[in-house]
């Protein structure tokens, strides 16, 4: 229950990255593929496709911690980890123009929970 609750959340910033790319595309006059050579198109299809990439595998192997018994503590700090990631990494693609700090604390705190995760699915 406790990765399904996290799943939920990250749908939800995910939906945001979503309507950010479709109003991009339908307010700027981008292209309905690509980024027409427009860096906030790019920075917005980026943001989108990044939590794409990180996310799903992040989620399988949370949920399969949790069939094996990995206490909520662990999953919390798992979970709760890749949401303040996801939020302010997302965050920073989808409404600023640039933030060094929002996208090293995202980009950083994703990357420890992946491998967290990963080594967890190791050793479990």
């Amino acid at each position: 229950m406790i990765t399904m609750r996290y799943a939920g959340a990250l749908a939800l910033v995910f939906l945001v990255l979503s309507i950010r790319v479709i109003q991009g595309r339908t307010g700027k006059g981008a292209p309905s593929l690509g980024d027409g050579g427009n860096n906030e198109m790019l920075r917005r299809i980026r943001g989108h496709a990044n939590f794409a990439e990180y996310v799903p595998i992040i989620l399988v192997m949370m949920g399969l911690l949790e069939a094996r018994g990995l206490s909520a503590a662990m999953l919390h700090a798992l979970g709760g980890g890749l949401l303040i990631a996801r939020v302010s990494h997302g965050y920073t693609f989808a409404f600023m123009k640039d933030s060094v700090i929002g996208r090293s604390l995202g980009a950083g705190l994703t990357l420890l929970v992946l491998g967290a995760a990963g080594v967890l699915c190791l050793i479990k």
